[in-house]
C-alpha cells in the first residue's frame, strides 16, 4: 500500500474514473466474480491498495506518479530500519 495525501486521493479518482479499464460505473472488472464489487481505489482515501492501479494507470500522471513515489520512499525506509 502506498500512503496517500486527501488531495492526491481526488486526483486519483479522476484518474482512475478516466484511464482504468478495468473500472465500470464504480465497480471494478478485475475483482468481479460472478457478483459486482466496488472498485477499492475510488472508495479509498488514505492508500493506494490496487496493484494494477500503481503500475498501469498512475503512471500516465507522470507528475502524481513521482510526488507519491518520493513520499513513501521515505517510509519504505523507515520500516527497513526496524520501524513500525
Amino acid at each position: 500500500m502506498l500512503k496517500i495525501t486527501w488531495g492526491q486521493a481526488r486526483k486519483i479518482n479522476r484518474l482512475v474514473r478516466r484511464e482504468c479499464c478495468n473500472y465500470d460505473k464504480g465497480c471494478c472488472l478485475l475483482l468481479d466474480y460472478g457478483e459486482r464489487c466496488r472498485c477499492v481505489q475510488v472508495i479509498s482515501c488514505y492508500g493506494i491498495y490496487c496493484k494494477y492501479f500503481i503500475t498501469s494507470v498512475l503512471p500516465i500522471d507522470k507528475q502524481l506518479h513521482k510526488e507519491i513515489m518520493q513520499q513513501n520512499q521515505n517510509l519504505r525506509r523507515v520500516k527497513d530500519n526496524g520501524g513500525y
